[in-house]
């Protein structure tokens, strides 16, 4: 088995001819689209919706094959200057279809009888939802000549500072003991057994930001300036407003799940004092100690074992989810290992296109590894659930991104707690409350840290010191007296990648949303077993075609209701209860 990915399946280099080619043809798309948009209003409104919809489509297919090739090749090496050049080449040529988009989208929304033109059409009835998103957020779209000026000016302007930020992050030595390594490296030793260690390389990622901090400061506050201005402009109330919008997802939504975690904090709160208890402080869990394993599970995984645990456990639950994964081993879905270069965290990449996807790891053989992959091949799963739709209809809202990652994890480590018992059931189940205590507080903690910045950045440029004190306090409020308030994290907002995003805003609160809605899931699956994964399945494959809201209704859940959300957190509580009883 080999311990880095091929992309092969999308181009085997640079000097590939169907590299060169799709170049080429993204660039004669271009122009076909310009010449036929420029000929709207002389052709018949049906005629051009399904013309414009078979351009798009055929873009979208050539682009998109070459965007994600050059993404995952600079994840895994952001010192490649050819890559870098690349996608450079890539943004711009796609920006100069700006104002064309644009155009479209007006167009779209103005066509008085758009209803009964899908209705007479069975390839426009597949687009019956995505035409009428461009409807509504035709409101929101600008002039056209705005349109294209925004898009070329973000190259040198928030897509470009994103690129620092990853830079920096992926480049920065950590000096350790002596020797150097990358963050990566050294934010796995906080899962270490040994207490010793976990200090010492919190010690050590703290000191390597004092390195970056400032430039990435800069980066932070000019891509959150560059958000607060677009949608002004756009007519957006705020930031968290267009991100709902361009989420399909409903305010009360929103509401309904911060009300009911806000309701259970006290209970994670619990948790963690306890957990600080055993491992021997009395003011609350040190940062450097939230990911400390408990009880006497130190098993490792190899990549083959790792393969073998994942598929032997999904198996029971279907078939061609655990086919899924081993086609992914086996056929080089998946890049390990950390090194100098390469992003930190985790991320899967769907690639419908191609019926396949891309994961990226940092594995360092822990059980907790394990649970990654489990997550990000969910995220795979629900790629090859959504690959049969139409080109244009396999992006699905970030609320939903979620949804099987989470629904994956359940299953691996409920299995794995059920199977265990004594010092090892406790070890187990102290790590899925960990994991869930980070997609409660610590997102909450990251909800509040983000529209803070949003709303200071509009009169006030936020240096490092301050970002480090708005991160303390969300901190403070999130994590409440579960955490040593004297050792906590002032730059989590430096490490994680979600905030650097000049298109996608509050990537947090879609962790908690995930996290909740998969337990919600999962309920009905512990109910009704087998018969419940055909309907999972359809859940899966309607997120890009339906709202959050209607998604959830397919399995009769009211997400504008607190009580949802309630039931899926006293789940939480009640293994938090378990927790306690069996830590005395």
């Amino acid at each position: 088995m080999k311990k880095e990915w091929s992309l092969d399946a999308l181009y085997k280099g640079y000097q590939d001819e169907a590299f060169q080619n799709d170049f080429k043809q993204m660039k004669e798309l271009i122009t076909a689209i310009k010449d036929y948009v420029g000929t709207l209003a002389d052709i018949k409104p049906a005629e051009a919706l399904i013309s414009l919809i078979n351009y798009l489509e055929k873009y979208e297919l050539v682009f998109k094959r070459l965007y994600v090739y050059l993404a995952l090749r600079q994840s895994t090496n952001t010192t490649d200057s050819e890559t870098a050049a690349l996608i450079g080449r890539l943004e711009e040529i796609n920006s100069t279809l700006s104002k064309e988009k644009a155009m479209i989208n007006k167009y779209i929304g103005a066509i008085p009888n758009l209803d009964q033109i899908i209705s007479e059409n069975e390839k426009l009835k597949n687009y019956d939802f995505m035409l009428h998103e461009i409807r509504r957020e035709a409101k929101h779209t600008l002039s056209d000549d705005v349109e294209e000026v925004i898009a070329k000016m973000n190259l040198s302007a928030g897509s470009a500072w994103a690129m620092l930020h990853q830079y920096l992050t992926s480049t920065v030595a950590v000096d350790y003991n002596g020797e150097e390594t990358t963050l990566s490296g050294i934010r796995n030793q906080a899962y270490d057994p040994d207490q010793r260690i976990r200090k010492t390389a919190y010690d050590a990622e703290i000191a390597a930001y004092h390195k970056i901090k400032d430039a990435v400061a800069f980066s932070l506050n000019n891509i959150k300036s560059q958000v607060n201005t677009i949608a002004d402009l756009r007519g957006y109330e705020s930031p968290l407003a267009m991100t709902l919008e361009n989420s399909r997802m409903k305010k009360e939504t929103l509401e309904a799940m911060l009300t009911a975690m806000k309701e259970y904090m006290p209970k994670f709160h619990a948790y963690l004092r306890k957990k600080a208890e055993i491992l021997g402080h009395k003011n609350g869990l040190p940062w450097y100690d939230l990911f400390a394993p408990l009880g006497e599970s130190n098993r490792t995984f190899t990549t083959e074992e790792a393969k073998e645990y994942l598929v032997t456990h999904f198996r029971g639950f279907s078939d061609d989810l655990a086919d899924l994964i081993e086609t992914a081993f086996d056929d080089e879905w998946i890049d390990f290992f950390p090194h100098q270069g390469k992003v930190g965290g985790a991320f899967c990449y769907n690639l419908p296109f191609i019926k396949q996807s891309r994961i990226l790891t940092n594995f360092d053989n822990t059980l907790s590894d394990v649970v990654t992959l489990a997550h990000e091949l969910g995220h795979a799963y629900h790629g090859y659930n959504i690959q049969d739709h139409q080109p244009l209809n396999t992006d699905y809202s970030m609320p939903v991104a979620e949804t099987a990652s989470n629904f994956n994890e359940l299953i691996i480590m409920n299995a794995a707690i059920n199977e265990s018992e004594g010092k090892e059931k406790l070890a187990l189940l102290e790590s899925q409350l960990q994991d869930t205590t980070q997609i409660i507080c610590d997102i909450y903690s990251r909800y509040l840290f983000e529209s803070a910045v949003f709303e200071k950045r509009k009169d006030s440029f936020l240096f490092a010191d301050e970002l480090e004190n708005i991160m303390i306090e969300a901190q403070k409020e999130a994590y409440g007296d579960g955490l040593d308030h004297s050792c906590l994290h002032p730059y989590m907002w430096v490490c994680k990648g979600h905030y650097y995003s000049e298109v996608l805003s509050f990537y947090n609160f879609p962790y908690a949303f995930g996290g909740l809605f998969a337990r919600g899931l999962y309920a009905k699956y512990q109910e009704e077993g087998a018969a419940f994964v055909p309907q999972y399945r359809d859940i899966l494959k309607a997120t890009t075609v339906k709202s959050v809201e209607d998604v959830a209704a397919m399995a009769g859940i009211d997400l504008t209701s607190p009580d949802f959300w309630r039931k899926s957190l006293q789940t939480v509580a009640d293994s938090i209860d378990v927790f306690l009883q069996m830590s005395m």
